[in-house]
């Protein structure tokens, strides 16, 4: 083993430049961060989304659309689900308790009846809402709605 041979253990060095330590290091005096200002400061830290003081981006882009407060979102049950039930149950009144059991809507839901599809049997619905076309359809047969 001679002088000239010696090399570190394989690990024990790293590759990169030490900052902040001394103006003989090439990386000393601001250690990269320029002159002045915040981000030359520690515990310097930008908020999401900051643009240096100009307007960002996500308050120049206009809002679209309206969400109402007051709005209910309502599980639909069409007319051909309710013709399907009442002959596989053979059922003439169907109630949200039925829709229930069955697994149509869940029990804290709010149920809308919309007209899509054909009745053939008279029944006898009871549901939170319905639709124009789905009253019609149902007293056209004999059959009554029931407001929840």
């Amino acid at each position: 083993m001679k002088l000239h041979t010696l090399k570190p253990a394989e690990g024990s060095t790293k590759n990169r430049k030490r900052i902040g330590r001394g103006q003989g290091s090439g990386r000393g005096g601001t250690s990269t961060r320029g002159h002045k200002g915040a981000k030359s400061r520690s515990g310097y830290k930008s908020k999401l989304g900051f643009e240096g003081g100009q307007m960002p981006l996500q308050r120049r882009v206009p809002k679209f659309g309206f969400k109402s407060i007051n709005r209910v979102e309502c599980n639909v049950i069409n007319l051909n689900v309710l013709q399907e039930l009442s002959e596989k149950l053979s059922l003439d009144t169907i109630s949200v308790d039925v829709l229930v059991e069955n697994g149509l809507v869940g029990k804290k839901d709010v149920v809308k009846v919309l007209g899509r599809g054909e009745l053939t049997s008279k029944l006898n619905v009871s549901a939170h809402y319905f639709s124009a076309s789905a009253v019609e359809a149902i007293e056209k047969l004999g059959g009554t709605v029931n407001k929840i």
